[in-house]
């Protein structure tokens, strides 16, 4: 984060703190508006963009996201970039386009034929950078041309993460591929990764194929809810 992102962000983690604290003394917690606090930290420490329609900087991680594309581009290598926020991608592709970077964009509006179009243009190495949701990637996708695969924010469900990761290593792949994931430090994306590893027992009996972030928050203890939000 800048100073000003760090503001944002904490100044909001306080509001959700008091909000929190009324919910958890409720006798059935609504898990839906527990769900909404969490959401909007994690957009947050993606793009502030998505929460305030006044802000015009481009984010710190974004910018950290077209700085490692940029370098890989120069390299020549093919980048897919994995993100649960279709407005991060849409952010994301203003950028690339300022950069004269070329792009594809799969998401779950994408339909098949578009979807066939898109990967074998990627593949045929027609564009760069191919960004894609994260639910509309994990499987089903070939993706060999890639040496390097980006997570712009961490998922509840590590299993889903290493699904996308998967795509670049199909049969077929002859390249290192490299993976890194953008996380933002002292935030609810630290906490969502220390969550993947202490839950994934959890993670594993509740979901068998695609995650929903209510399933977890449903499983969750109050203090573990809590624990996220401190």
């Amino acid at each position: 984060f800048n100073e000003e992102e760090s503001k944002l962000y904490f100044a909001s983690l306080a509001q959700a703190n008091e909000e929190l604290q009324s919910l958890l003394h409720v006798e059935n917690i609504n898990k839906v508006q527990i769900l909404a606090l969490l959401t909007r930290l994690r957009q947050l420490c993606c793009e502030p963009r998505m929460v305030y329609e006044n802000i015009m900087n481009v984010s710190s991680k974004l910018k950290s996201a077209i700085d490692i594309i940029s370098n890989a581009s120069q390299n020549k290598q093919q980048v897919l970039l994995f993100s649960t926020f279709r407005q991060s991608l849409d952010y994301i592709a203003k950028e690339l386009e300022l950069n004269g970077i070329s792009y594809g964009m799969l998401t779950g509006s994408t339909n098949k034929e578009k979807r066939r179009e898109l990967v074998e243009a990627f593949q045929n190495n027609e564009f760069s950078v191919f960004l894609i949701s994260l639910k509309a990637g994990g499987t089903g996708l070939n993706l060999t041309n890639a040496e390097l695969v980006i997570h712009f924010d961490p998922w509840w469900n590590l299993s889903v993460e290493d699904q996308a990761t998967d795509r670049a290593h199909r049969i077929g792949q002859k390249n290192i591929v490299e993976v890194i994931k953008l996380i933002a430090k002292d935030t609810i994306e630290e906490k969502i990764l220390l969550l993947q590893n202490d839950k994934k027992e959890l993670i594993n009996d509740v979901i068998t194929g695609e995650l929903k972030d209510g399933n977890i928050v449903n499983k969750l203890k109050s203090n573990e809810i809590l624990s996220l939000f401190l």
